[in-house]
């Protein structure tokens, strides 16, 4: 199997420090596509102010392999701000991963098709009114007698889809609206530290590998991160396709695959070809205390920044 890294140096680092120009990046590259995105139900939201972040496909390059990181719901970094969901995407020589973030709006992610509010573009699982979250209904799976922000919209989604990459061989067609590059120019959170572990603990159990599940997980979504067993796991109910293991060559882009990468507006900065140096990182700027009006509200955010 062909494989082409890209690295650069400390990931660790760099999701911790990386600058709002350059939260889409992430340093592997790969000439071979993820899995279909498996179907599987939402654990139902475990508080207010929790919101949803989808599944999606990683990849570990000391094994060779995709690994699926469960959905999980996840306490905002700041009320106001909303997930955009990372996406792979067709970078001309291999599948590049632009790493997801949090901002006031919700950007481009690919055009895929993940479900729970999030259908391939923006986002219709809530909104936020006064420092509080309000969630949809007709997407979202809560518990209305203990949260009481809730409102019914329904989605008609009529395309359903379970590809889950952005350009090459079979891959999602979309490019990103003025509307998504509006949102790359916001300022951006990338994940929070409740959310690397929890993509960590998906990265140790062998039960979450394509070459294992062949696309049909043990554990796709969670009540909370890291949570990977009990009652908020939740497997899945099947694979979203037929799925050939990396190793043996599948979802390959054959020679025609020359369909657009994202422009470089969206992720606003060109990628750039060699590693980055921590000491040429700017600073993470943390993002202020909030003030929602609501005390308790206000100390379970800071109590999740401190994780």
């Amino acid at each position: 199997m062909r494989i082409c890294l890209m690295r650069t140096l400390l990931v660790g680092l760099v999701v911790l420090s990386i600058s709002t120009a350059s939260f889409a990046r992430i340093g592997v590259v790969i000439t071979i596509g993820p899995p279909p995105l498996p179907i599987y139900e939402q654990p139902i939201c475990p508080g207010d102010g929790y919101l949803w972040t989808p599944g999606y496909w990683a990849y570990d390059d000391d094994l060779e392999d995709y690994y699926w990181v469960p959905g999980t719901w996840v306490m905002a970094p700041e009320p106001g701000f909303l997930w955009t969901p990372g996406y792979w995407g067709w970078g001309g020589t291999g599948f590049v991963f632009y790493e997801g973030y949090w901002g006031p709006l919700v950007g481009f992610y690919g055009g895929i098709s993940y479900g729970f509010g999030y259908f391939g573009e923006g986002f219709v699982g809530g909104r936020w009114n006064n420092g509080h979250f309000f969630y949809n209904q007709a997407v979202n799976n809560v518990n209305v007698t203990e949260i009481h922000n809730v409102y019914n919209t329904t989605i008609n989604n009529t395309t359903v889809s379970r590809v889950s990459y952005n350009g090459g061989n079979g891959g999602i067609t979309e490019r990103p609206s003025a509307e998504d590059e509006a949102a790359a120019r916001e300022r951006h959170i990338p994940p929070v530290a409740a959310q690397t572990q929890h993509a960590e603990a998906a990265r140790a159990n062998p039960q979450q590998r394509a070459t294992v599940n062949m696309g049909k997980p043990g554990v796709a979504a969670t009540a909370r991160p890291g949570e990977l067993s009990g009652e908020g796991a939740v497997p899945a109910r099947e694979a979203g396709g037929p799925y050939t293991p990396a190793r043996g060559g599948g979802n390959q882009p054959g020679p025609e695959s020359n369909a657009p990468r994202p422009s470089s507006s969206e992720i606003n900065a060109p990628r750039p070809s060699t590693g980055t140096h921590p000491r040429d990182l700017p600073p993470l700027t943390r993002p202020s205390a909030p003030n929602t009006g609501d005390a308790k509200l206000d100390k379970q955010y800071q109590q999740e920044q401190k994780k």
